[in-house]
């Protein structure tokens, strides 16, 4: 069934994978340019792939084990996201020259979190469909 909670958030993270990266600076250079995700090759097709396995668990609404599979993969990804920015926030030195870190660093947070209150609706339902079944 696709009118689930589990859609609402996963597209939620779809929404924040894939729309609100073009909305947010990523950074501020000690220079005064603001960088966006479309400046970063790497992390744009990350944040697209994001939103991408978000979509597709949406879509994968008959098979709940491929959907919660499709998530976890998508937790992955959002961490090795933000791994990367805290190790490239890290690199942007604030000694010397001031930069400014943008909140686009901190989207796979908000993400990773609705990819886990999806998981958590989708475990809650295929934990329901099996207690049915053991009852037939």
């Amino acid at each position: 069934m696709i009118q689930r909670i589990q859609t609402i958030y996963l597209l939620l993270a779809a929404i924040v994978s894939g729309g609100l990266i073009f909305m947010f600076e990523l950074y501020t250079t000690p220079e005064g340019v603001k960088v966006f995700i479309n400046d970063t090759t790497y992390e744009y097709i990350a944040f697209l792939t994001s939103a991408l396995f978000s979509i597709v668990s949406i879509l994968r609404y008959k098979n709940r084990k491929s959907q919660f599979m499709l998530g976890r993969l998508n937790i992955i990804l959002n961490f090795f996201l933000l791994g990367f920015f805290v190790y490239l926030s890290l690199n942007l030195s604030g000694e010397t020259a001031v930069s400014e870190k943008g909140i686009g660093m901190l989207l796979p947070i908000v993400s990773i979190v609705f990819l886990a209150l999806a998981n958590k609706a989708i475990k809650k339902d295929e934990d329901l469909v099996k207690s049915v079944d053991r009852l037939r």
